[in-house]
């Protein structure tokens, strides 16, 4: 009975000193004084490829956002014409609350212990939904990433018009708060 309860941590002792070893290489960063900031942005979409109903991009938009650790979120749809049906240019006004670190906020933000998180908005090996994504990751690159603090941005995007595109990826590092903000009553 003893042999068997030996053998069995043997191989836990040996984990743990391999994830010992190992631990300087995943050590997570310092944290990073951060603070909300408002930023308002609007956008006009244009593609050949994909098209959007005012609503369809309005969510897209939103759900992008949301990834990205915006708060206070509210994305308006403009430049709808049609009642139905895809826009040829739909476009949304956005203002958020986004995290950056305290030296680019205003004086006197309260400041929040964040960390950078990495965010795969589109992936390269997306399902054939996102695979007409490709005039979106660039648009969205361009416009909206540049209201937030970003580092280790990827984006591949060849786009051509009228073709589908497996390959589009879109990935940033955001800083994301220690802690979720309170609840609003």
């Amino acid at each position: 009975m003893r042999a068997a309860t030996v053998s069995r941590s043997v191989p836990a002792a040996l984990a743990a000193i391999a994830l010992s070893l190992l631990a300087p290489a995943f050590a997570a960063s310092p944290p990073v004084q951060a603070a909300w900031v408002t930023r308002h942005v609007q956008f006009v979409y244009q593609s050949f490829t994909t098209r959007y109903t005012c609503g369809g991009l309005r969510s897209e938009i939103a759900h992008l956002l949301s990834r990205l650790g915006a708060r206070d979120l509210r994305v308006r749809s403009v430049g709808c014409v049609r009642t139905v049906g895809p826009e040829p240019f739909p476009g949304v006004d956005v203002t958020m609350q986004v995290l950056v670190p305290a030296a680019r906020a205003s004086a006197g933000a309260p400041h929040v212990e964040a960390h950078w998180r990495k965010v795969v908005l589109i992936s390269g090996m997306a399902h054939l939904n996102q695979a007409g994504d490709c005039d979106l990751a660039e648009q969205f690159h361009r416009t909206f990433l540049p209201a937030f603090a970003t580092r280790k941005v990827v984006v591949h995007a060849n786009c051509v018009p009228h073709q589908i595109d497996l390959g589009t990826y879109l990935s940033a590092q955001v800083l994301f708060p220690d802690s979720p903000p309170p609840r609003k009553r």
